[in-house]
């Protein structure tokens, strides 16, 4: 247990101290002076058990007072939360209505709704590149802002995303490697990735950048936006037909211990919230005792106020 003001206690438990002596000292005077005049002296131990009840409640209210707190193990759902989502020009088809990026930008929003504060929730947007617009924070308003932004732009880059989300998740640049080199970037067994994506991709290192993660122990959940007959978007005046690409999605999502979740419908994507799992973790959590201690302090004060009118007929 702790203390937010140990002062406070030293003056209460002072102040309970010389009330218990000064109740002590007058029973005696009074039970002398009763002797002295020849009466008997009533009741015994239960005779003062109205003013040791009082007291009691005083010492409770007393350390009430000093702000105790006592630290209890507590599960909860933690840990970071990247959101990857694809904005480039093939998630401007409109296979999925009104098209792939709103869907997808419908789906997120309604995950970060789904998640409790215990989470902190970032957003990576990418297409060739990929750009951080919000930091994993506790405050998941940033996160809904920076998902409302997004724009369709550019081409696709699934093991880029992947790649900027774990530099998110780790607070610094993060490179696939050389050759069959994985590097180690720690473990971060807490963190998870939620890519939203129509799967196609115009980059290389998918398997490396996803062995990276697994390495690293964050599970990659792919959401594949899109339909299989696809649709035509015009990019730079000419029209491309684009569809929806599991293969790739499924991959990255099995390589790192995720899953995958087909979307074919705006009413399926916004239901993958419910169905993305995130780590139960036990943490201690300071819980306020001084509450308590003041319900306890007024029973006691009540009590002891109710035997003393009962016993003597009058309040100390």
């Amino acid at each position: 247990m702790t203390l937010s003001s140990p002062l406070l206690l030293a003056v209460g438990l002072l102040v309970t101290a010389a009330l218990a002596w000064a109740a002590v000292v007058s029973a005696r005077r009074r039970t002398a002076a009763l002797a002295a005049a020849g009466v008997a002296v009533p009741g015994g131990r239960q005779a003062h058990l109205g003013i040791g009840l009082t007291i009691a409640g005083v010492g409770a209210l007393a350390i009430a007072t000093a702000g105790p707190t006592a630290m209890v193990p507590v599960p909860r759902t933690a840990g970071t939360v990247i959101l990857a989502i694809d904005v480039s020009n093939s998630m401007g088809a409109d296979d999925v209505a009104p098209n792939r990026l709103a869907a997808a930008q419908r789906a997120a929003r309604a995950f970060v709704a789904a998640q409790p504060g215990s989470v902190d929730i970032g957003v990576v947007a990418f297409e060739r590149g990929a750009l951080t617009t919000a930091r994993p924070d506790a405050d998941h308003s940033i996160a809904l802002a920076a998902v409302d932004r997004l724009k369709v732009t550019g081409g696709t880059s699934l093991g880029t995303a992947i790649m900027a989300s774990l530099s998110a998740i780790t607070g610094k640049p993060v490179a696939a490697g050389r050759d069959d080199a994985t590097p180690d970037i720690g473990y971060w067994p807490s963190a998870t990735i939620v890519m939203f994506s129509d799967g196609q991709n115009q980059g290389a290192g998918v398997e490396r950048a996803a062995a990276v993660a697994q390495r690293a122990g964050v599970h990659i959940h792919t959401v594949g936006v899109g339909t299989e007959a696809g649709a035509t978007v015009k990019v730079d005046g000419y029209h491309l037909q684009t569809s929806l690409e599991e293969d790739t999605l499924t991959l990255i999502a099995q390589t790192t211990g995720g899953a995958y979740h087909p979307a074919s419908d705006a009413a399926r994507l916004v239901g993958i919230a419910d169905t993305i799992d995130l780590r139960l973790t036990v943490s201690d959590e300071p819980l306020p005792l001084a509450g308590g201690l003041i319900g306890l302090a007024l029973a006691l004060l009540t009590a002891g106020a109710a035997l003393t009118v009962l016993r003597s007929g009058r309040v100390i």
